[in-house]
């Protein structure tokens, strides 16, 4: 269950030629891709191209009609060696996944495919997860295209660019029969607008075709002599060829070229910033006719040298704005000038910062700094707006905002894990704990504070890997989602543990989703999943490459059954590598099935009971140990009522959806009985009127017994 569904967009997929298509990027992206002919998709979800997945499953049966194949591929390594079925035959294919940490996984089989070269189209669609936006480390796609030698196209934010960078990028990759990578940042993604739709297109050469009729070629196949030849095919015919289908069909643009004696090169995914800045200071209006001369390169690799030189030719500076870093186009335009002797000044990191994401602020503040230096006349009698001027010192922020880490979502099964983990420690000390990615990376930060590293994504047991030795007998502890697991952890952290005799710990936290990404099945998940295998268990597979030691918990709410299960894995005297499958479905997955059944119930005057907890006032000691032991963002404080105490008592707000956590805790830890349960009760029966009353009866008669008795004690 993806955490959204596209069921409806997608029948917008169906329009035909001269109809206008209205909608998100993540949509345009997949009608693009029919409209081209493609044969088959796969991928791997993850920011921000997950919906673009999404999508693709919602629209199976739309696939299918026109003859193409589409699968969710178990890595991005899979994904980009899917890409092989057009090595030899003329199919088109596309593959999609998040960038930079998919593209690492998939950096093997994108070299053996650049290497080897193409038939058939192969776009390699990567969701550019760059920026303040991001939950991973700040690298850039760029330096893969240029180190494999791919095609880097880059378009400008809007749905006609998106779509016809799809469409030349089928055609550019056969034209140069090398494989083409589209760059789509997080807002390109979601931006909506129109455009005027094509017919879909049913490919030519089938799947069936390419099985029945097989191809092959040994002069494309990664070997020597071959390979040898590949690095130089690479720049005598396929760099050439690849530079004049650029060229031919004006895939960069220019604009306002002789508005002025200088001007701004961009990347095409900087163009609605770049635009946005120049109008703010008057020198472009709201529908893009800029006073200032653009190029925008809506391929930043490679880049076409005469096109450069001749927007640089006469003109005393231009501005490189390029988000990120290294600055790799910066430097290929510097080279490319001083070789073609254009003696045009080249401004970049000189005017915009060197690293971090070129936001609107960012952009107007660089461009304002660019043009006082060029054409300080322009800006002449026209007040700058204020973010364009150099910030004063801030204030630190944590003295007029309160800390506030990312934390689990409110009645996450995760939660409980790491509960039960702070327990353990109370109990035998610290221990090394190597985390993951996942949903789980949030136990590093408060309250939990644990995990020292993380090494990638099902890396969890491998970042243990050299802390295995038998000079002690404390353990470690690592941790690994059921994804990350299925993705390469089976191989890289079981196998590998198993293989080297480890006797540490790994505990699996199975949600029963690639939670992270957005929800989606994957082979352990329960549901079932008309397209796709799932309810395989994890541990049928650890113990499939040897593991012996294993035990699953069902319920991860259960923190006392968590604690003991935990000590067990640390303490056994059992030796070899030690396996505990934490169950409990994600709670997001879970509300986004039950809420809607919740409120259906209720609307047709059925009776629906919801379970949430509370706090007794009365009884709370404003301990907090509750709080600290949890995190649980339905927690929080309140005052006191007793005005005898000043401590704030802990209080449930009603964002709580009744997991029981902060009970398990409060009996597992010994901590209080203030806790209590409560089933709110919609369209209740005669029965629970009646069974209400009586309650409501007898707690009356003894509130009103105390009362007496504490009237007795007054003057």
């Amino acid at each position: 269950m993806a955490e959204r569904s596209f069921k409806t967009e997608v029948q917008k997929l169906r329009l035909g030629a001269g109809e206008e298509f209205r909608g998100e990027g993540i949509l345009a992206v997949t009608k693009a891709l029919l409209e081209s002919g493609v044969s088959y998709v796969a991928g791997y979800q993850g920011a921000p191209i997950s919906h673009l997945m999404d999508v693709l499953a919602d629209a199976n049966d739309i696939l299918a009609e026109l003859g193409v194949h589409f699968e969710h591929s178990a890595s991005e390594a899979t994904a980009t060696a899917t890409l092989a079925a057009s090595v030899h035959t003329p199919l088109r294919g596309a593959v999609t996944f998040k960038s930079t940490v998919g593209t690492n996984v998939a950096s093997d089989a994108l070299a053996n495919l650049a290497s080897g070269g193409v038939t058939g189209g192969a776009l390699i669609i990567v969701g550019e997860d760059y920026g303040e936006g991001s939950s991973i480390m700040q690298e850039r796609s760029h330096a893969f295209a240029m180190k494999s030698q791919v095609w880097l196209l880059d378009p400008r934010p809007n749905l006609p660019c998106i779509v016809a960078a799809v469409q030349h990028g089928f055609a550019l990759s056969e034209a140069s029969r090398t494989p083409v990578m589209l760059e789509l940042r997080i807002r390109a993604c979601h931006v909506h607008g129109s455009f005027v739709a094509k017919d879909n297109v049913r490919p030519a050469y089938t799947l069936k075709d390419a099985i029945e009729r097989p191809l092959r070629d040994t002069s494309r196949i990664v070997l020597p002599p071959a390979s040898y030849l590949h690095e130089q095919e690479k720049i005598t015919q396929r760099w050439p060829a690849a530079v004049q289908y650029i060229r031919d069909h004006g895939l960069n643009e220019f604009f306002a070229e002789g508005a002025q004696d200088f001007g701004i090169v961009l990347q095409g995914g900087m163009y609605n910033n770049v635009i946005r800045a120049l109008e703010l200071l008057g020198l472009a209006d709201a529908w893009g006719h800029s006073r200032v001369p653009l190029y925008v390169m809506n391929v930043t690799y490679p880049i076409v040298d005469e096109e450069l030189t001749r927007f640089c030719a006469g003109k005393r500076a231009v501005l490189m704005v390029e988000e990120g870093q290294p600055d790799f186009i910066e430097q290929q335009v510097n080279t490319t000038l001083r070789r073609a002797d254009v003696q045009t000044r080249v401004h970049g990191k000189d005017c915009l910062p060197m690293a971090g994401e070129y936001t609107g602020g960012v952009m107007l503040q660089g461009i304002t700094k660019f043009i006082e230096q060029v054409a300080p006349s322009l800006l002449e009698g026209r007040p700058l707006p204020r973010a364009a001027k150099p910030a004063t010192a801030p204030v630190p922020a944590a003295k007029e905002v309160h800390p506030r880490p990312p934390s689990f979502c409110t009645g996450c099964p995760e939660r409980p894990i790491f509960t039960a983990m702070k327990l353990v420690e109370r109990e035998l000390g610290p221990h090394h704990v190597s985390c993951d990615i996942g949903c789980h990376l949030f136990s590093i930060l408060p309250p939990f504070e644990l995990g020292a590293t993380t090494m990638g994504y099902g890396l969890g047991w491998a970042g243990a890997a050299a802390l295995n030795t038998t000079e002690t007998r404390k353990r470690t502890l690592s941790f690994m989602g059921d994804g990350g697991f299925w993705h390469n952890g089976l191989t890289s952290g079981v196998g590998n543990a198993v293989f080297n005799k480890t006797d540490n710990v790994l505990v699996i936290v199975d949600n029963s989703y690639s939670a992270a990404t957005g929800g989606q099945d994957i082979l352990s998940s329960r549901a079932d999943n008309p397209i796709r295998a799932t309810r395989n268990s994890i541990e049928k597979a650890v113990r499939g490459v040897g593991v012996e030691w294993v035990r699953t918990v069902t319920h991860t709410y259960s923190v006392a059954e968590m604690r003991d299960t935990l000590r067990e894995a640390l303490t056994t005297p059992v030796k070899g590598p030690k396996v505990v499958i934490a169950q409990s479905e994600c709670m997001l997955n879970r509300q986004r099935r039950e809420k809607p059944a919740f409120r259906q119930l209720v609307k047709s005057g059925q009776r629906a009971v919801r379970e949430r907890f509370g706090v007794d006032p009365d009884t709370c000691t404003g301990d907090h140990s509750c709080i600290r032991l949890s995190g649980c963002p339905s927690l929080t404080i309140r005052d006191n009522p007793d005005p005898l105490r000043t401590d704030p008592v802990a209080a449930v707000i009603d964002s709580c959806v009744g997991c029981g956590l902060c009970g398990e805790v409060s009996h597992a830890a010994v901590l209080c009985p203030s806790f209590y349960r409560a089933a709110l009760i919609h369209n209740p029966t005669r029965w629970d009127r009646f069974v209400a009353g009586v309650r409501a009866r007898v707690i009356g008669f003894f509130q009103r017994r105390i009362e007496r008795r504490l009237a007795g004690i007054g003057p």
